[in-house]
């Protein structure tokens, strides 16, 4: 199967399917040759839209770093899978990423409430307008500000709500909306 897989993942040539490609050679690998795989597949798939893949090849590499006791080094990696996953609305890959993260002794960041609680209310406001499929020109316009003021407040967002796109903000809406009530 992996011959097969590496035939059509090879003639293909994306960073995308050699990263599958290298992923599935770390599942089938040990020791160094497992570790190189891992970290070729997340280079790779870094590199393209599809974050769920990179999310699930980080939530592999973090549970092959713990099983080689390696739990400082796992952390990182299961973290990083639990917040792309959480905010996917991936939840039993997310799961099954916090798990392995409390097996390491780490405790695991909240995505809830409080999570949106974090943000501003103008942040809270770039959102819901964003998630209403309104364009930063289009917000900069009703808010009075510079579109790179949105650009700007947007990638904050991202980065406290641990997504990186547009599409991502509708699983943090919900949150929104409870913190919305809360206060």
């Amino acid at each position: 199967a992996l011959d097969q897989l590496s035939e059509a993942t090879s003639a293909a040539g994306t960073n995308w399917a050699l990263g599958i490609q290298a992923r599935c050679r770390a599942l089938l690998s040990e020791g160094q040759a497992a570790e190189h795989g891992y970290l070729q597949a997340i280079g790779r798939l870094g590199r393209t839209r599809v974050r769920v893949e990179l999310a699930r090849t980080c939530l592999l590499y973090g549970e092959w770093l713990r099983r080689e006791r390696r739990r400082v080094e796992a952390r990182d990696q299961l973290r990083a899978a639990y917040q792309m996953l959480a905010a996917m609305g991936l939840e039993g890959f997310a799961e099954r990423a916090r798990v392995e993260l409390l097996a390491t002794g780490a405790t695991v960041p909240r995505r809830s409430t409080e999570t949106a609680a974090a943000l501003t209310p103008q942040e809270a406001r770039i959102v819901r307008l964003a998630v209403a499929g309104h364009t930063n020109p289009e917000i900069s316009t009703q808010l009075f500000l510079s579109p790179r003021t949105i650009e700007w407040h947007l990638r904050k967002v991202f980065t406290k709500l641990g997504i990186s796109s547009r599409k991502e903000l509708t699983v943090a809406l919900p949150d929104l909306e409870a913190a919305a009530a809360a206060t």
